[in-house]
């Protein structure tokens, strides 16, 4: 794994595609990623080759096609903060046209080489289950878009709420090693991690650190609207600043299609202080859209 000089990826300004990551760029092995906007009536094609691929709807409204099915007038949320996800999965060897149909778009995407086929299909919000983990100030919410068990290779993809001043990814956890116990069950992936970032407001912030045991990973960065961070190995929690909920995008590949991960050791006592969840969750839910 090739260390990059800054895990820290600011959006690239005046482009449709506002970010475009290849393995060979972020240093690691599995997964690309972009972002693109589009206006009502544009459209873009996209070939996967090898690949399989998630693309998830962070607001408006489009249709897609493909040779593997064609889904009209897909999306409900006008943002992410306005309702649930759809998504949709698409195998290798697959060819993808979206047009939109709202005023604005905004996609997210991510894929990775495979060598298996496995049924395109499009995820809709009431088949994304909401968690509410953690407690406390570090209570957030999960929304499982491509869960551990999904019927593809390599992807998994959540997003994650975190409200006004609350923690998450926390206690720090990291999946950086594949390691399985005496029985042969998984107890830790070896994932590489995508945090792509969305603010409730413009001017709102989040901060994320990113360290290893042995001190070859220790920064803390600092998150705005459209950032992405990367996550190549270590530790990995995050703090919403206070008075803005922030909004991260999940994509990991590697060795297993999992999300098998280990605290550090330092932290995990604070699970046993946590007696009730934050009222202020859910932040989006199926009811807000009816």
């Amino acid at each position: 794994m090739t260390r990059r000089a800054s895990l820290l990826i600011r959006p690239t300004s005046g482009s449709a595609e506002y970010h475009r990551l290849s393995p060979e760029e972020a240093g690691w092995e599995h997964l690309h990623f972009g972002a693109r906007r589009l206006r009502d009536g544009e459209s873009w094609d996209h070939s996967i080759g090898e690949n399989e691929m998630l693309l998830v709807l962070l607001g408006g409204r489009c249709h897609l096609r493909s040779d593997r099915g064609e889904w009209l007038d897909v999306g409900r949320r006008p943002e992410v903060f306005g309702g649930m996800p759809h998504a949709l999965y698409l195998p290798r060897k697959s060819g993808l046209r979206v047009e939109a149909t709202s005023e604005s778009l905004d996609l997210a995407y991510a894929w990775c080489a495979t060598d298996r086929d496995h049924p395109a299909r499009l995820i809709t919000p009431e088949q994304v289950s909401i968690e509410i983990r953690g407690g406390g100030n570090a209570t957030r919410q999960i929304n499982s878009i491509l869960p551990p068990g999904s019927d593809c290779h390599r992807l998994v993809s959540v997003e994650v709420y975190t409200p006004s001043g609350n923690w998450s990814s926390y206690p720090p956890h990291k999946h950086d090693e594949h390691r399985v116990d005496e029985g042969g069950n998984l107890i830790e992936a070896d994932l590489e991690e995508i945090y792509f970032y969305k603010i409730d407001r413009p001017e709102g912030y989040a901060y994320q650190r990113i360290y290893t045991g042995d001190g070859r990973y220790d920064e803390l960065m600092l998150a705005r609207n459209d950032d992405l961070i990367l996550s190549p190995e270590g530790y990995h929690p995050v703090v919403s600043a206070h008075g803005y909920t922030s909004y991260y995008l999940n994509f990991l590949a590697g060795s297993a299609q999992s999300l098998a991960s280990t605290y550090d050791p330092q932290f995990a006592w604070v699970c046993g202080t946590w007696t009730e969840k934050d009222p202020r969750l859910p932040i989006v839910s199926l009811e807000m859209e009816s």
